[in-house]
């Protein structure tokens, strides 16, 4: 495989419009209402971390040392809306997009009663949406496009660390992410193995068919998320750990290199954690990180409508 030319990702950050100071709030705990959660066992042993077939130069994708792994579970699915309906349905929890009062929306999802927004620059298809949050993904109007077997979106890092505490268990490393993702293929670039999705005949995930950002053919079914258990489970029975929605990572966003241009890249990024596995925007002639080894980063506190996350728990 060739390497792509390099292209920022599709992920804008909170940073980017306006960003007031805010302290991280502490993770409410209950005793009653956790969700019963469907995980799977993920084997141990010894863990891929990035590729010997980087497509994407100064995103860290090359393979690293990687530890080994002790046997751990994780969510077969993305966090849900009803899961996350009930964390803050028993804890009062508020999440970043709401107490900011906005969030960042793709274009196309915009009610049509939606007044004017404001673009993202170099990113314009990104929109600055007041009242956009976990319940209203598309901002006010957007209330029936809500679904409770979809992933959660609007979620912060802060957020999905909350909820993770909450169930008794955490965010995945990296290398765990990594691990489950390959469902015991090893290096390969996507959890089913080698083929390529395309725009004719494959889509074997959630992402862009057509012309980014203009025209999706959403030849797969899907305009934007998918239901949180849709198309076909990895070789560890877990399903969409590519396509449909970024999956935010325990780690902050690092690459070890001592490349300028990828330190100067990191000093932008300074304090932003670790995504993984691209989402329903992502297609190959733009952003094409929907790989397993591909990774992006945001500020902690940044919520959009094509992240969530899961959940692991230790053994």
């Amino acid at each position: 495989m060739n390497q792509a030319s390099h292209k920022a990702c599709c992920t804008p950050n909170r940073g980017l419009i306006d960003r007031p100071d805010c302290a991280e709030q502490k993770t409410p705990t209950s005793s009653d209402g956790r969700p019963d959660l469907d995980t799977a066992v993920i084997p141990g042993g010894n863990a891929i971390l990035g590729t010997r077939f980087p497509l994407i130069p100064n995103d860290g994708e090359e393979s690293r040392k990687a530890p080994v792994l002790r046997q751990f579970k994780m969510t077969t699915t993305t966090i849900t809306n009803a899961e996350y309906a009930a964390f803050v349905q028993s804890t009062g929890y508020v999440t970043d997009a709401e107490r900011y009062g906005w969030s960042f929306v793709f274009w196309a999802q915009l009610p049509d009663s939606t007044s004017e927004t404001q673009a993202v620059a170099g990113t314009e298809w990104w929109r600055k949406v007041e009242g956009a949050n976990w319940r209203h993904v598309a901002g006010p109007g957007s209330e029936a496009g809500w679904q409770p077997d979809h992933p959660v979106v609007h979620v912060s890092w802060n957020d999905a660390k909350a909820f993770a505490s909450w169930v008794g268990g955490r965010l995945p490393t990296e290398a765990e992410w990594e691990h489950a993702a390959r469902g015991g293929l090893g290096d390969i670039p996507y959890p089913w193995g080698t083929r390529e999705p395309d725009d004719e005949t494959f889509q074997p995930c959630n992402i862009w068919q057509g012309r980014f950002p203009q025209d999706n053919l959403a030849l797969d079914g899907h305009l934007t998320t998918a239901p949180a258990k849709s198309f076909e489970p990895n070789g560890f029975g877990l399903y969409n750990m590519v396509g449909n929605v970024w999956e935010w990572a325990a780690e902050p966003y690092k690459i070890p290199s001592l490349k300028r241009a990828v330190r100067q890249k990191l000093a932008s990024m300074k304090g932003f954690k670790l995504l993984k596995g691209g989402s329903f925007l992502c297609h190959r002639t733009y952003c094409w990180r929907y790989r397993i080894a591909a990774r992006s980063g945001a500020s902690p506190d940044t919520s959009l409508a094509h992240q969530g996350f899961r959940v692991v728990f230790d053994q």
